[in-house]
């Protein structure tokens, strides 16, 4: 993303080596645009759902198919696809409220932390679901960013950030703790089971990964003097 000189009195710097870097992840940075990326994403999959109403035919064949090599791309897709409005309907409030909860970090560690688990929740759906089976709905991702939340409190060194991500998680699990539970269990017929378990798993990992010390190096997320008129 790129800044006009305008910009830049209003964003916070960040020194890294010679350079300055301004930075949408530092702490109190442009809010607003952290948030709005769930809020964006969100409505991607309203407007495929309401395209896929209106135009013949069905999108919901790119989403993943077991077994199937061609199917694999459907793990990109998948996310974004519903098989009906009620399915749509049923992933919109928890989509939204624990997307936000994971924007309020930073737009790249949404992006990244979206990434891993849709990667993960649409590979696990393509191997351990029958052949042939089609798998589509952002359920992965709400499973996901649950897991994610759950274990961001335990990689994270600062006392400060494990008690803050522990409240998050408690509230988190005592709002949605019992659906999530059942819903990575093999209880209910047409519910993939498997992307919601393997969707929990890749939150985790990206948990686990964005609090390695050498992610945070690399993604320009470690703690560094910023410049606020002279306090650091």
């Amino acid at each position: 993303m790129s800044f006009e000189p305008s910009d830049l009195s209003r964003t916070p710097a960040r020194q890294t080596g010679s350079r300055i870097r301004y930075d949408l992840d530092l702490p109190g940075a442009n809010v607003g645009a952290r948030l709005l990326q769930p809020i964006v994403l969100l409505g991607l999959m309203w407007v495929i759902a309401a395209a896929d109403f209106v135009l013949p035919g069905s999108f919901n064949g790119f989403g993943v198919r077991s077994w199937n090599p061609t199917g694999l791309i459907g793990i990109v897709f998948s996310p974004l696809l519903h098989s009906g409005w009620p399915h749509l309907i049923a992933n919109t409030i928890p989509f939204l409220v624990l997307g936000l909860l994971v924007a309020a970090e930073g737009i790249r560690r949404f992006w990244f932390v979206t990434s891993v688990i849709a990667v993960v929740s649409g590979l696990g759906a393509w191997a351990v679901n029958l052949p042939g089976t089609l798998t589509v709905g952002a359920s992965g991702l709400v499973f996901g960013y649950f897991g994610y939340l759950i274990m961001r409190a335990v990689f994270t060194d600062s006392i400060l950030r494990r008690l803050m991500f522990g409240v998050i998680g408690l509230l988190v699990i005592i709002l949605y703790g019992g659906s999530m539970l059942t819903g990575v269990l093999p209880l209910f017929p047409g519910i993939s089971w498997q992307g919601h378990l393997f969707g929990a798993i890749g939150g985790g990992l990206a948990a686990w990964i964005a609090g390695h010390p050498r992610w945070q190096s690399l993604s320009g997320e470690t703690t560094a003097p910023r410049r606020t008129g002279g306090l650091y």
